[in-house]
């Protein structure tokens, strides 16, 4: 397995569709890296030479992924939280940010439903 930003691709995958386990970066971001170091989206990761991947492992690092990502994003929900908006009330409580509606469903932000006793009248 090639190792790539501190990240495992597998080998038997496309180079496209490998580059995509890395954290941050999509289809399309993947896409314009290997057009960028001129390798073909066809090849396999185990078919790549030291080269190509040294190539790919310095158009990456052009790229915010990973930890410094994952470390942005939680700084954004956290400076949400802390001047109140009402997006980051919804993170407090664990309820759906985007608009959702959460009478009915929402069970995956929610949790398991949680009985309240000699409610049926």
């Amino acid at each position: 397995m090639a190792r790539i930003s501190g990240v495992e691709i597998p080998n038997n995958k496309r180079v496209v569709i490998a580059l995509t386990y890395i954290y941050g970066i999509g289809l399309s971001t993947s896409q314009k890296i290997l057009k960028n170091t001129a390798i073909s989206e066809e090849i396999r990761v185990q078919d790549l030479s030291e080269d190509q991947i040294k190539s790919i492992t310095t158009e990456i690092s052009k790229y915010k992924t990973e930890g410094d990502l994952r470390r942005e994003v939680q700084l954004n929900i956290k400076r949400l939280m802390e001047i109140g908006s009402y997006r980051g009330m919804r993170h407090r409580k664990g309820l759906p940010v985007r608009g959702q509606s959460s009478k009915q469903n929402a069970r995956t932000r929610k949790g398991p439903r949680k009985t309240v006793a000699n409610k049926k009248k």
